[in-house]
């Protein structure tokens, strides 16, 4: 992707400053990000099918021509934006990963489902943006950034199911493929996470949806071939 924010500067002066942004470069950054939230706020308005350059440029008092200085056209920033989300998501897993120790490999997988669909109710509108209906006239540049993100989420998965095997305490997958079984898992708990977030789960009470949510990672967890985690407080 050619736009976004400024590289960062390595190279020494004589004021001795090494590395970090200069002033222009923090300045384009700071403008970048703020394009990109103002079309967050967009599509939480009126949806990512309806995103345009001028009601993004009028929203931050700017003209139409402005913005092509930061993104080339709609779908750049579409793609930026579908990047930023695949990343947030990869980065909420892996700190919710990580509150579990690296032995209590069960625990950590519903850790990682559990991340998944906390980062979903934080984050609806990028959760739309990733998982949504897809944008009309929007797709995504082949092993673009939306790509080489969406394998982050996907390595969290892959990993504990890598760890579990080779501890030698990986079971027999629902489905013999190694590859598809994961897909499967990922899919078993997406699906919960996406009728949530479209509110189908409103008429039961959090405790009753939580109980169903960690049913759901358990059964995501005899997919992989994972024993099935314990209860978690």
């Amino acid at each position: 992707m050619t736009s976004g924010a400024a590289g960062v500067n390595r190279t020494n002066g004589s004021n001795g400053v090494s590395g970090g942004l200069s002033r222009r470069e923090r300045v384009r950054a700071g403008t970048v990000e703020e394009i990109k939230h103002a079309a967050l706020g967009l599509i939480v308005e009126h949806g990512s099918a309806n995103l345009r350059f001028t009601d993004i440029a009028r929203s931050m008092g700017m003209t139409p021509p402005a913005l092509y200085r930061y993104f080339a056209d709609r779908d750049e920033l579409l793609t930026a934006l579908v990047a930023d989300s695949y990343d947030g998501l990869s980065g909420a897993l892996a700190a919710t990963r990580d509150t579990v120790p690296p032995e209590d490999l069960d625990g950590r997988f519903l850790a990682t489902c559990t991340g998944y669909r906390a980062w979903a109710q934080r984050n609806p509108e990028r959760f739309a943006l990733i998982f949504g209906s897809p944008v009309p006239g929007y797709a995504a540049p082949e092993d673009g950034p939306t790509v080489a993100a969406g394998r982050r989420v996907m390595e969290h998965v892959a990993e504990i199911v890598a760890d579990t095997a080779e501890r030698g305490r990986l079971g027999s997958p629902l489905v013999p493929d190694a590859g598809e079984a994961m897909l499967l898992a990922w899919a078993t708990v997406h699906g919960f996470v996406t009728l949530e977030a479209h509110g189908h789960f409103d008429s039961l009470d959090r405790e009753a949806r939580d109980r169903l949510f960690t049913a759901q990672a358990r059964l995501a967890a005899r997919t992989a071939g994972l024993a099935p985690p314990e209860d978690r407080p």
